[in-house]
């Protein structure tokens, strides 16, 4: 399964980068992922595709254990249908409700704000742990 992190913002400061950087190459051997910081999220989600399974990260969204999140991750997959897993992360002023209304699943890591930068590498994290859950492998806790 493909998965993209779609970022509205920069993914500046050094810490939250390297540790991007550090689960994405631990979750080489479980699936492609990429995450793509842009300028504008009401402008990039027009071009995603009905076979892009939308989560948009929102406060207000359903908040799942680790297991539940594997479990969501891999009900996604083995739907069939879907080709990719697309997380939309607003920047500093959250998302419009436009992204919202296009979202297949809210999803709340928290009922805490965080910085986006902080989110996606939580996520980040979150998604590996994910996938060592679904491969019953060593490291959730």
């Amino acid at each position: 399964m493909n998965i993209d992190i779609i970022l509205e913002g920069k993914l500046k400061e050094p810490y939250f980068k390297a540790g991007v950087d550090e689960f994405k190459k631990r979750l080489t051997p479980y699936s492609n992922i990429s995450v793509c910081e842009i300028s504008n999220m009401d402008d990039f989600v027009p071009n995603l595709k009905n076979t892009d399974y939308k989560i948009t990260l929102e406060i207000d969204g359903k908040m799942l254990s680790s297991a539940e999140f594997a479990n969501k991750i891999k009900e996604i997959e083995n739907d069939g249908f879907y080709n990719r897993i697309v997380f939309l992360i607003g920047g500093s002023t959250g998302l419009s409700d436009f992204v919202k209304k296009s979202s297949d699943f809210s999803f709340s890591m928290s009922k805490l704000t965080f910085l986006h930068q902080e989110a996606c590498m939580i996520l980040t994290e979150q998604i590996y742990r994910a996938f060592k859950i679904l491969k019953n492998e060593p490291y959730h806790k």
